[in-house]
């Protein structure tokens, strides 16, 4: 930082003061893992009530252990809950990549492809639809990424229901 102030000193102890106090608290991996990625992904449309932004969250297990997690409001505002939706995967998958890449270079092989639980049957469908349509031309940067990974075997789109 190049002007810290009181404020982030105060912030930093306090972080440094709850750690301090809570060394049994954490995320443990485990060390019988079978390997085994899960991503589980979603959005919340138009969440924003002022910018009406959608909000992406997923969250990525290795076994039984969460490795990874995102809850942030989307750069762009979705026009369709299927929108939404399919950014918050195309966020998901960009992290699954990384996470991959890094698990290879640590010797941990994992399972392909990695399932991508998603709740919303129309973003599956784009994803997994080889033809792109006017309808979904505003989020074709997302839609190459994501069929791409998809062709290659990376991911598989599996649908979940969303009261599950």
């Amino acid at each position: 930082m190049h002007d810290p102030k009181q404020s982030h000193l105060d912030a930093a102890l306090h972080v440094v003061r709850y750690l301090k106090g809570s060394p049994s608290l954490g995320i443990l991996l485990s060390s019988n893992v079978d390997n085994i990625l899960k991503i589980f992904c979603d959005s919340d449309w138009a969440f924003c009530a002022v910018t009406r932004k959608s909000v992406t969250e997923y969250c990525i297990n290795l076994g039984q252990s969460l490795i990874s997690w995102k809850s942030r409001k989307q750069e762009t505002i979705s026009r369709s809950i299927t929108d939404a939706e399919y950014r918050s995967m195309a966020s998901a998958v960009a992290e699954i990549v990384w996470l991959v890449g890094l698990l290879d270079k640590m010797n941990i092989k994992v399972k392909m492809p990695v399932d991508l639980f998603c709740d919303n049957k129309a973003a599956i469908q784009i994803a997994e639809n080889l033809i792109f349509s006017e309808r979904t031309k505003h989020i074709e940067v997302d839609c190459h990424f994501v069929r791409k990974k998809i062709q290659k075997g990376l991911i598989n789109a599996v649908h979940v229901a969303g009261t599950e």
